[in-house]
């Protein structure tokens, strides 16, 4: 039971440190969040969270996969629910596209996505993660295409091809591009998936 208590605190201290170091990185940026800064704001020592995680990009990209996580819910659940497909498919780019330019997921992705060529384990995270949005984009699309409310198309093709866009636009939102919103970036989606998923003829 003591072993079983040690590991339950131990994940709910993982958790702690990665909800604090999300939080650090919308408040301050990325490049202001250091292992000390973050022990200061938890109350340990550096030491400690090494424990837990071997480096900061570990910890980074463990928080990242947390954040993913909890979307690959969301995801999940937004596919059971009982919705029209236009429906379905808006929500799903409103999920994808960052809250603005203090969006701590999107700056740890565009981190990961700096680091990525030369470093496979992140290679390989950074696909396992990419892979659940596309399984459920194609879903989703196949589910429409199937009612009749889009027009035939290749799901992975044109999965890949909103998922592409989406990656862009919110590349711009987080960097603070001028002329570039979550508003804007919105628009701009929802303007391409009907493009690409315009209802077979006579609907």
């Amino acid at each position: 039971m003591a072993g079983a208590a040690r590991r339950r605190d131990g994940h709910i201290a993982q958790e702690r440190m990665l909800e604090e170091a999300m939080a650090a990185i919308a408040e301050r940026g990325l490049a202001a969040l250091t292992m000390s800064a973050l022990a200061e704001r938890l109350g340990t020592s550096g030491g400690h969270i090494l424990y837990y995680f071997g480096s900061k990009d570990l910890l980074l990209l463990e928080a990242l996969r947390w954040s993913e996580a909890a979307l690959a819910e969301e995801r999940r659940a937004l596919l059971r629910r009982r919705l029209s497909a236009e429906r379905a498919l808006d929500l799903f780019l409103e999920l994808y596209l960052p809250h603005g330019p203090r969006d701590a997921r999107w700056m740890l992705w565009i981190e990961l996505w700096a680091r990525t060529p030369s470093n496979a384990s992140l290679q390989r995270a950074q696909e396992e993660m990419d892979q659940g949005w596309q399984d459920d984009l194609e879903a989703l699309l196949t589910r429409g295409v199937d009612r009749g409310r889009f027009a035939p198309l290749d799901a992975p093709a044109a999965a890949s091809q909103l998922l592409a866009l989406l990656d862009g636009l919110s590349t711009r939102v987080v960097l603070g591009q001028r002329g570039t919103d979550r508003r804007r970036a919105l628009a701009a989606a929802r303007s391409a998936a009907q493009r690409l998923v315009i209802r077979a003829a006579g609907d």
